[in-house]
């Protein structure tokens, strides 16, 4: 059974089998997007790999995409009809359910990959995809800033943990500060689902700009025409042409300066606290021996 305690464990041929299985999750999802005419683009490390590597970074542990906002917001609703959600789990943070990630996730419940931040919640822990959605940004520079000043506030309460890999002590030591501000999970609910509904409100399809908001704070510092958001570039992935919006270069040179030129060797490593891999054996099996311990 190929079965890890973290990254360091695996050989890059075990790392590359685990990309693989995150590269079918997202054939899948590229297919049901098609079937369903919904839009979406290579984003993050995955689009730098598509670009730099024409396929993973080597040392790349998970699939970054984009969605536009009403996109998004339709694939819940198709992927409970039409999906096949006991291989294929959305996951999705609610009142009752914090998935610890203020993006929609896509599980393989057949496999076990439990992290550090989510090892006391009962949620799917398999290994998966990271899906976050494109917004509407309006002109005026001082509406920008409060859309912004909502996005910060909907991350906070949303995901409802420090973040793990940006932001200064000053920038942790707020965010504790406002988690424990409000304690109670219903009033952290109905602070980050009204924070959500501020900051999306500006219609994706009639905006002059679009933005990440779901996002580390330096992405969402850009801004980029809303016009030709409906004609995506095909990029090679891993033998897949697979689709990037039209000003991914823009994106890239805005948010990966360099990106082009390989990282020091110290830093070719994944971003994520791993605790337990499996590839072959799905996460239920483990509930209550290495997540949820006792429960």
């Amino acid at each position: 059974m190929r079965e890890f305690s973290d990254y360091s464990e695996m050989t890059q041929k075990e790392f590359s089998e685990m990309q693989l299985i995150e590269l079918n999750i997202m054939l899948y999802f590229d297919e049901f997007c098609k079937k369903h005419n919904l839009r979406y683009y290579l984003s993050g490390g995955t689009l730098i790999g598509a670009v730099r590597h024409k396929g993973f970074i080597p040392w790349d542990e998970d699939i970054d995409l984009h969605m536009p906002r009403p996109d998004y917001e339709k694939l819940p609703e198709l992927w409970q009809k039409y999906a096949n959600h006991e291989k294929y789990n959305l996951c999705i943070t609610t009142l009752e359910y914090n998935t610890r990630q203020h993006a929609y996730m896509i599980c393989d419940s057949d496999t076990t990959l439990i992290e550090e931040r989510t090892i006391n919640d009962d949620v799917p822990q398999g290994i998966r995809i990271d899906i976050m959605p494109y917004d509407g940004r309006p002109n005026s520079e001082l509406k920008a800033k409060i859309q912004f000043f909502w996005a910060a506030i909907f991350s906070i309460y949303n995901v409802q943990r420090l973040p793990e890999n940006q932001g200064g002590k000053l920038m942790k030591l707020g965010i504790k500060a406002a988690l424990g501000l409000i304690k109670s999970p219903n009033e952290r609910y109905k602070i980050w689902n009204y924070a959500k509904k501020q900051m999306s409100k500006y219609d994706f399809e009639t905006s002059p700009w679009v933005r990440e908001m779901v996002c580390p704070i330096r992405s969402a510092q850009f801004k980029y025409p809303r016009d030709k958001f409906d004609e995506p570039v095909y990029l090679e992935f891993e033998g897949h042409m697979l689709p990037a919006h039209h000003y991914y270069k823009d994106y890239l040179d805005n948010v990966y300066t360099g990106y082009m030129e390989l990282p020091p060797e110290d830093k070719r490593t994944p971003k994520t606290n791993a605790i337990y891999i499996n590839l072959d054996k799905g996460y239920k099996n483990y509930k209550g021996i290495k997540y949820c311990k006792g429960r």
